[in-house]
């Protein structure tokens, strides 16, 4: 009993409790909906979703369990054969995915579909905090320290974007500005970097396709054409609008019954805030914000870089990912089809976030196991956040 006690003693619970309110929500939610969509489009029980759904977070809190216990020195071991896996599926998915809302990013086994883009966030996170922690001797050299891990970047960056994955691609760029901002990159190369990619958006933006365009359009004239490329944000800010302070009741949305395409997923903050109002969104921010700060402080604390830069990659990309989601929702940003961490359906975000929450929790209680040792010395992270806050 000792054992146990012991065992378990270190971990964040603060964290668990946050991630298992978000998944709790986002379960009951995805059941309420979807409904309309699994009857009237699909034809399926009205529990389709909520089932699957159910599955995927089961498996994922295994991964979760899994990864708590998981040593997180063992990824910087095994950081290459990760990273040439992960491109050989990226590979794969272009010759042998299927197309999916004019998105050829999903590989399917059986009836059992999986975006392998979603795991390549965690891939670059691993493969940048460990290269960087590396070569934090050489971090002043912007050619030898900084230039040459990103060429793996740039790889998968470009095959995300030839599916094309717009949404991931951006939340996969900010998690590697992240990480360099963290590694103790100096000023006058992050405005390099800076410039180097406005250059590189530029480019791409003269490169998307007319589909793509629209959804500038549709995000930022959506009354334009509210019955066309307007047509899901609209309906959106209907469904917003509808449920005020306290929302109409859980059920109670009126959007979900064919007037707002695919409620279950990357609009499903639109449905909770018609059922459950400005209260149930601004709990889920709330939880979502705390798990992001909780992670960036758990990185500050950590006195090993390659566990510091991993922590500030996981709550980088879950912030970032958030802010995206929201921000398509309320048409601060182009719809790109990313879903709500932890709330929205989708198998493989799920199996993501949990996954990577189980490597923050992991971090978490070394952080808290090393407070007993007296003079923790701060590493480089510690420095570069101490000196904006």
């Amino acid at each position: 009993m000792k054992n146990v006690k012991k065992a378990v003693r270190p971990y964040d619970y603060s964290l668990l409790v946050a991630v298992l309110l978000l998944c709790s929500i986002g379960l009951v939610m995805i059941y309420s909906a979807s409904i309309g969509v699994t009857i009237n489009k699909y034809e399926y029980s009205s529990s389709f979703f909520f089932v699957r759904q159910l599955i995927f977070l089961l498996a994922g809190l295994f991964l979760m369990y899994f990864t708590m216990r998981f040593n997180v020195q063992i990824y910087k071991k095994l950081m290459m054969p990760i990273v040439l896996i992960s491109i050989g599926v990226l590979i794969a998915v272009l010759v042998f995915g299927r197309e999916v809302n004019n998105a050829k990013s999903w590989l399917y086994i059986g009836p059992i579909g999986i975006q392998p883009a979603e795991f390549i966030k965690l891939t670059l996170t691993i493969y940048l905090a460990a290269i960087y922690s590396k070569k934090q001797g050489k971090m002043h050299d912007f050619k030898k320290g900084i230039i040459p891990p990103l060429s793996i970047f740039a790889v998968m960056f470009l095959l995300i974007l030839m599916q094309p994955d717009l949404g991931t691609g951006i939340i996969v760029a900010g998690v590697a500005g992240i990480i360099l901002f963290c590694s103790g990159i100096r000023f006058k190369h992050i405005f390099s970097m800076a410039a180097l990619a406005s250059i590189v958006g530029v480019a791409l933006f003269f490169q998307l396709s007319e589909e793509q365009l629209s959804r500038f359009d549709a995000a930022y004239e959506p009354f334009k054409d509210p019955s066309g490329d307007g047509y899901q944000l609209v309906n959106g800010y209907i469904s917003i609008a509808a449920g005020g302070m306290t929302g109409s009741g859980l059920g109670e949305s009126i959007q979900k019954y064919g007037f707002l395409p695919e409620p279950h997923t990357d609009f499903i903050i639109a449905i909770i805030s018609e059922e459950l109002g400005f209260v149930g969104v601004l709990l889920i921010i709330a939880l979502l914000g705390y798990i992001v700060l909780k992670g960036f402080w758990i990185g500050m604390q950590s006195n090993d870089t390659y566990a510091s830069l991993l922590a500030f990659g996981i709550s980088g990309m879950i912030g970032i990912q958030t802010v995206v989601n929201l921000g398509a929702a309320v048409g601060l940003l182009p719809i790109t089809g990313v879903p709500l961490p932890f709330i929205s359906y989708g198998g493989s975000s799920l199996l993501l976030f949990l996954t990577s929450m189980g490597i923050l929790i992991n971090i978490s209680a070394k952080v808290k196991l090393n407070k007993k040792v007296p003079d923790r010395q701060p590493n480089v992270t510690d420095k570069r956040l101490r000196a904006i806050t």
